[in-house]
């Protein structure tokens, strides 16, 4: 770490502080605006970065200000522990004695969150529904960063012990810390920050980047050989890939989206994964008229839902910031629409699954039931019934619950519906 990577930091910090583009697209574009940068001192800013974010509420409150840089100073001396001695070759004098004076400064328990860097209207939910203790927990947990998750692609016909062994021998100095998902058969853990984007497993299709428990959805979806599935809204296709996987690249997948630009993305994949089984769709919305004209003709329809993604905050801190109790709204209505239309592709016997990265019962719970209620011809059925036939088991509950407290996974919600008329 050194003063230019400081002050680097508070520079993308306060150009994302004004700009609704992702956080990952601000540094990335930072990044490729000044490509002088090493390697490690990239690495050193887009742990400060990530890391403000993370705690911005909290950092904001004891710094007294919303200022970059004085935020980055809390951040090193009150959640990295760092002493002032420590870091007094990257400070001013100015600099030393407004840290002394912050150095003992506590916050009550009445102020959790601003200490969990939650908005408001977030932690009075989330306590609603799973009571303070649990949303404490689970959101301290969200505060620190995730562990970068590949799927083994099986098309490949390489074996994940293979894979696994390939990796350690690449990256040495982390050997001990690469090893399977514990509830994904199909998937490999890995310190973040690992590079894998040149490697050659990744270059060949023989890993994707794919968290664990994306990987999991893709086992409730539980398409077999042969069958017609769609994919309604793809995105870059990572479900897809995964699904055309489990299918052995046999029968027809149809990718979803209306955004050109990621089906471009999933185009890009495809070329590495081998598959061959995926059909690319644009559609204009829910309702154009390529859907209509495949109603009732598939076996699978999964509907990974837009949503708040509040379950990925591990990885997308700034997530926090995105989102209100208007714009939660504006989703749910969303998302009910959604899920009415993809439902009208499901055939009688077929699945349905209704998925999403968040955490709230508005976005999942609520809204399935909803949907229940309103189509007779669906019936739930219990995603015990579904992962045991792969032999993983995660409860008793109907519906799939995933989250990085309980599972070390980003938060997931998977509710599977049967069409029985």
């Amino acid at each position: 770490m050194n003063k230019v990577s400081i002050k680097n930091c508070a520079e993308i910090l306060n150009i994302s502080y004004l700009d609704s583009k992702p956080a990952d697209s601000k540094l990335s574009e930072f990044f490729r605006n000044n490509k002088k940068i090493g390697s490690q001192d990239r690495a050193c800013i887009a742990e400060l970065f990530y890391g403000v974010i993370r705690n911005k509420v909290y950092l904001e409150k004891v710094a007294g200000s919303k200022d970059s840089y004085q935020m980055i100073l809390v951040y090193l001396i009150k959640i990295l522990r760092k002493s002032i001695r420590e870091i007094l070759h990257l400070i001013t004098d100015k600099d030393e004695l407004f840290l002394k004076n912050i150095k003992s400064m506590k916050l009550s328990q009445s102020v959790h969150p601003v200490k969990l860097s939650l908005p408001g209207w977030m932690w009075t939910k989330l306590v609603s529904e799973m009571g303070e203790k649990k949303t404490f927990d689970l959101a301290s947990n969200m505060l620190s960063p995730a562990n970068l998750n590949v799927r083994v692609n099986a098309l490949m016909n390489k074996p994940i012990n293979v894979v696994i062994e390939e990796l350690r021998l690449s990256f040495p100095d982390i050997s001990k810390d690469i090893s399977e998902t514990i509830l994904s058969p199909i998937g490999v853990s890995l310190p973040r920050g690992t590079s894998i984007q040149k490697h050659p497993l990744f270059l060949n299709g023989n890993i994707e980047v794919q968290d664990e428990g994306s990987q999991i959805l893709s086992y409730l979806v539980s398409p077999k050989r042969g069958q017609m599935v769609a994919d309604f809204c793809a995105g870059a296709g990572g479900k897809s890939l995964a699904l055309s996987s489990l299918m052995k690249n046999t029968g027809r997948i149809y990718a979803f989206d209306v955004s050109e630009k990621r089906l471009a993305n999933l185009k890009k994949r495809l070329k590495r994964s081998g598959a061959s089984n995926i059909t690319m769709q644009r559609i204009s919305n829910e309702n154009d008229i390529k859907i209509k004209r495949l109603r009732g003709k598939f076996d699978r329809v999964l509907v990974d839902s837009p949503c708040t993604g509040l379950g990925t905050l591990r990885r997308n801190p700034d997530l926090k910031w995105k989102h209100n109790e208007k714009s939660l709204n504006e989703l749910i209505s969303k998302q009910e629409a959604i899920l009415n239309a993809a439902s009208s592709l499901c055939k009688v016997g077929g699945y349905l699954v209704y998925a999403t990265c968040s955490i709230l019962m508005d976005e999942n719970e609520n809204q399935v039931e909803n949907f229940i209620k309103n189509n007779i011809n669906f019936r739930v059925v219990p995603q015990r019934s579904i992962m045991s036939r792969y032999k993983i088991i995660l409860g008793d509950g109907k519906y799939l619950k995933l989250n990085s407290l309980e599972n070390n996974t980003d938060c997931f919600f998977g509710a599977v519906f049967e069409r029985v008329e």
